[in-house]
């Protein structure tokens, strides 16, 4: 049996690479490009936490020819995601992460930069109010984002561009004030469970705790994309509507399921979403189409949050 290929590919018109093709590995191929000197030039990384519909969606439209790294708390989960990706032509490999967890989650940078240069990073880690107490909410959700952007900033790439999954809840969530604004988008990550607005007794239960977080999402992109604009790279955050994925399905069987589908069926969409269409909006926010974007969230929720303000979903006073 055949154990490797070896093409000549034409660089540019100029130059030639040699791509070797190594069927006895796992994932199904390695590859290695050199040029006529025999350089190795390593190849880009992808990056994503959170092994869901949405992300996989985003890293097949910005992980074809990179190496993608699968992580997720449920190591389950990362294998599927990553085997299914693979199946279908790309590059990918599953990791456990947990972000609540510094040490886990410098593990999968330090694995991310050893393969090549970190130049995506997608987050769409997280627990729903359905599923998750206060405190593992914040630990998640609130916590485990803010040290995320933190750390790949650090390690990002030249021109490389992060989107993490936010929710259009946290626009649903009153004004906190410019200086609670201020401590959620510059507290240093580690200190952000001891402010006062973020104390489980000032906070009303899991969908409070779920809003707080994402409000805070919000926030820690904007203040973090200074940062990495001082390495030449981007970070932007996506607030998604309904998007039918198992964790909405959760949600639709859960308390607030009534709401959510009256949400839904109100909003002007007048439908839930789908995680393609997010996807669809991160493959520009990740793409050099979007290099004047960044510190922004991008609200995709089909209408739901104009409805709740101004239309047929406010709440009656």
């Amino acid at each position: 049996m055949l154990s490797d290929l070896q093409l000549s590919v034409s660089l540019t018109g100029k130059k030639k690479a040699v791509l070797y093709l190594s069927t006895a590995m796992h994932p199904p191929y390695n590859k290695i490009i050199k040029n006529k000197k025999g350089d190795i030039a390593m190849k880009d990384v992808v990056m994503l936490t959170g092994a869901g519909q949405i992300g996989m969606a985003i890293a097949r439209r910005t992980g074809y020819g990179k190496k993608i790294i699968v992580a997720d708390n449920r190591e389950k989960n990362a294998r599927s995601i990553a085997e299914t990706m693979t199946s279908a032509g790309f590059d990918a490999i599953a990791e456990h992460v947990d972000i609540s967890s510094r040490d886990s989650v410098m593990r999968l940078i330090e694995k991310a930069v050893s393969l090549g240069r970190l130049t995506t990073f997608i987050n769409a880690a997280g627990v729903s109010p359905s599923q998750a107490s206060i405190e593992t909410i914040l630990a998640v959700d609130l916590y485990g984002t803010a040290m995320l952007l933190e750390e790949v900033g650090k390690v990002i790439s030249e021109g490389g561009a992060g989107v993490t999954i936010s929710s259009q809840s946290g626009h649903r969530l009153p004004a906190l004030g410019e200086a609670v604004d201020e401590e959620l988008a510059l507290t240093p990550a580690d200190s952000l469970l001891k402010l006062d607005v973020l104390r489980p007794e000032n906070i009303r239960d899991s969908l409070h705790a779920y809003q707080l977080a994402k409000r805070c999402n919000v926030k820690r992109v904007m203040a973090e994309a200074v940062k990495w604009g001082e390495r030449g790279a981007r970070i932007n955050s996506i607030s998604p509507g309904i998007i039918v994925t198992p964790l909405a399905v959760d949600e639709f069987n859960g308390p607030r399921g009534n709401f959510y589908k009256d949400m839904f069926a109100r909003c002007p969409a007048g439908r839930p979403g789908t995680a393609d269409e997010i996807a669809n909006v991160a493959e520009l926010l990740l793409s050099d189409r979007a290099s004047f974007i960044t510190g922004a969230d991008i609200l995709a929720d089909g209408g739901a949050t104009a409805s709740w303000y101004y239309g047929p979903l406010r709440p009656k006073a």
